[in-house]
């Protein structure tokens, strides 16, 4: 999509056969309520608007494209504010395939949340220039200029692999050495070997790499040495912002 501006026919059947098996689920299980949305890569597409007027056809699954903003709001939703203190700032980093959303938070307030068209498969594509890069640095040094100390909230399926792979204990931080450390030894290795010696997916194999160069970048601008890694993400904020509305019928 990124660089084309199209989903392919291929892409198109996988994601009609992906979103038929989520029918067949939700009627086995009788679930009442769904919300179902789309990020970066169709935010992109030319052709989002008949892609998912076919899927709403054939599964009637209505899917939402959701805005860089949104995605934000929807990280903020998961309360991840709620179990910090005031003696630090901090910073959530969720890193997705075409863009990056950050949050600011100080003495528990909700400063800043933004998205930045940098992602994984962007920055594999070659399609993150340095006029990118610069933007989020701005906005990063920008926020945390004379601010308290600043610790790094990590979301993202490749930052949990990483706290996977570690071997930390739920609840302690991974440090911005350990994430370069990480970073080195697997850009050491190529494609297979990474597959085979780290038991990763091929689709995660290839965007590991790049992930953590995300997540170093934008600690180290922040100033931050220490990252957590909870267990949430932007699927979580979507669940609790459908309850939400749920409740307000």
């Amino acid at each position: 999509v990124f660089e084309t501006a199209y989903i392919s026919p291929v892409k198109i059947t996988m994601l009609l056969d992906t979103m038929l098996g989520f029918k067949h689920l939700m009627s086995a299980y009788q679930v009442q309520s769904v919300k179902a949305c789309a990020t970066s890569a169709m935010r992109d597409a030319l052709n989002s608007q008949e892609v998912l007027q076919t899927v709403l056809e054939k599964t009637h699954i209505k899917i939402e494209i959701i805005s860089g903003d949104m995605e934000a709001n929807l990280v903020y939703e998961n309360h991840v504010a709620e179990n910090m203190n005031n003696e630090n700032s901090y910073m959530y980093i969720d890193v997705g395939g075409g863009s990056t959303e950050l949050s600011f938070f100080t003495n528990g307030i909700l400063r800043f949340k933004n998205s930045f068209n940098i992602g994984t498969i962007r920055l594999l594509k070659k399609m993150v220039t340095d006029l990118h890069w610069e933007e989020m640095k701005n906005a990063i040094k920008t926020l945390t200029l004379g601010q308290k100390k600043v610790i790094a909230i990590g979301s993202g399926g490749n930052i949990n692999k990483v706290f996977s792979l570690s071997k930390k204990k739920d609840g302690k931080p991974l440090s911005l050495e350990l994430l370069r450390d990480y970073c080195k030894e697997l850009e050491g290795f190529p494609l297979e070997e990474r597959i085979t010696r780290y038991s990763l997916r091929k689709d995660r194999a290839d965007v590991i790499v790049p992930a953590l160069s995300i997540y170093i970048n934008a600690m180290r601008w922040a100033g931050a040495d220490e990252i957590y890694v909870p267990k949430i993400g932007l699927a979580d904020g979507l669940i609790r912002h459908l309850w939400d509305e749920m409740k307000a019928r």
